[in-house]
């Protein structure tokens, strides 16, 4: 039986020239094309899919309910019907006009919500206080220092590319980096301002490390009743998907569809078998994922890592509600300095810090007890601070 027998033998011929011109374009494309989704791209856009794109944020962000939308006209329009539920995110922004500063400004005082990250970021922010970097731009385990909800996002590692500084005082530094701001946020006019000193924690390569989409979500604030947006107005000239095939691969592209249009034209075609649609993928919800991602760390039996990050977490908290610049390295020092700092604290606080650094170096931890002993220092963590608390209004 002859391929597509049923076919003119002239119909078939311009079929398989068409066909040929086709898979040859298409190879042509792909080796002309420009690869701006490449780990060497740096722009945290919203459509790159490369190691500092940012498009697993947007997605998790659509995927989990949030009326979010790219942003590409000018930023003058978005102003125009910012409110105080307006939320929009600036990444790694590019300065292009001083308009650009106005209309953020103008959205802030209209009540609106804006996260801004990377020294640009922070050079449009209204009354802003953007510092040069003063370290070498390296991975840093942010450390947090701020009562705020955002400085309660967990463990945080970032690139800094830019400080702040300590001029503002309404200003409040909710984590740092070697001493240098890196977390900042602060209420201006009716709206409030988030700065982050690099956007790595919503790239797509480190969005999932630690407690980076904790401090996402955070920093975007409430999601119901909200609007977000998503700017890719101040990326240069991405307008859409097809800004990634301009150029010769976007001509070859043409040249391709016209083939195409020859082969309906000149060849003879008929649906063959019903038609349907094809089914939708079913797509994890972000429990599932959490699930999956716990499953993962019971197989490892990593059940003494999350007890050492829990213990960690808690010693440097400790550290800053006593006024120490360093946190004690053994149980046993920070019991004492806690027991003399808060004499009324439970009988079982130096069972309970000697417990947790007995689990550390436990391979055969069992995660009912982690659980147990993570639970603990929470509840011992916000004792201590309401104590401290108190303390401070009764001064």
């Amino acid at each position: 039986m002859s391929f597509l027998a049923s076919l003119d033998r002239k119909d078939r011929r311009l079929l398989l020239i068409c066909l040929s011109a086709v898979v040859v374009i298409a190879f042509i494309s792909a080796f002309f094309a420009r690869n701006q989704n490449s780990d060497d791209n740096v722009v945290p856009s919203s459509y790159l899919t490369g190691r500092h794109g940012a498009r697993a944020a947007y997605q998790l962000l659509q995927s989990s309910g949030y009326n979010v939308q790219r942003w590409e006209q000018s930023l003058g329009d978005l102003a125009s019907q910012a409110d105080a539920k307006t939320v929009v995110i600036f990444a790694e922004p590019i300065f292009t006009s001083p308009k650009d500063a106005q209309a953020i400004r103008e959205i802030v005082e209209r009540g609106g919500r804006v996260l801004l990250t990377g020294f640009m970021g922070g050079a449009l922010a209204p009354d802003s206080d953007v510092r040069a970097p003063m370290q070498f731009q390296s991975a840093c385990k942010l450390t947090p220092q701020g009562l705020d909800p955002l400085a309660d996002s967990g463990e945080v590692w970032m690139v800094p590319e830019a400080g702040w500084g300590s001029d503002q005082p309404l200003d409040r530094v909710e984590y740092d980096c070697v001493a240098s701001a890196a977390v900042v946020e602060y209420d201006w006019g009716k709206g409030h301002v988030v700065w982050w000193a690099g956007s790595t924690p919503l790239e797509n390569g480190s969005i999932t490390r630690a407690g980076n989409l904790n401090l996402f979500l955070n920093a975007l604030g409430a999601r119901d009743g909200h609007r977000f947006y998503w700017d890719e107005s101040l990326h240069g000239e991405v307008q859409s998907d097809w800004f990634y095939a301009r150029g010769p691969a976007l001509n070859l592209l043409r040249w391709g569809l016209a083939g195409i249009g020859l082969l309906i034209v000149f060849s003879f075609s008929r649906r063959r078998g019903p038609l349907h649609d094809y089914p939708q993928p079913v797509r994890t919800t972000p429990v599932e994922f959490l699930e999956a991602l716990g499953s993962l760390y019971a197989e490892a039996g990593a059940s003494a890592t999350a007890v050492e990050l829990a213990y960690e977490r808690f010693r440097r908290k400790m550290a800053d509600l006593c006024g120490l610049s360093g946190a004690p390295k053994r149980a046993q020092e920070l019991a004492e300095i806690l027991r003399r700092r808060f004499p009324q604290a439970g009988a079982e606080l130096e069972k309970e810090l000697a417990d947790c650094e007995e689990a550390i170096a436990s391979d055969d931890l069992p995660p009912k007890r982690a659980l147990n002993l993570v639970q603990t220092l929470a509840r011992r963590s916000e004792e201590l601070q309401a104590a401290a608390k108190a303390k401070r209004g009764q001064e």
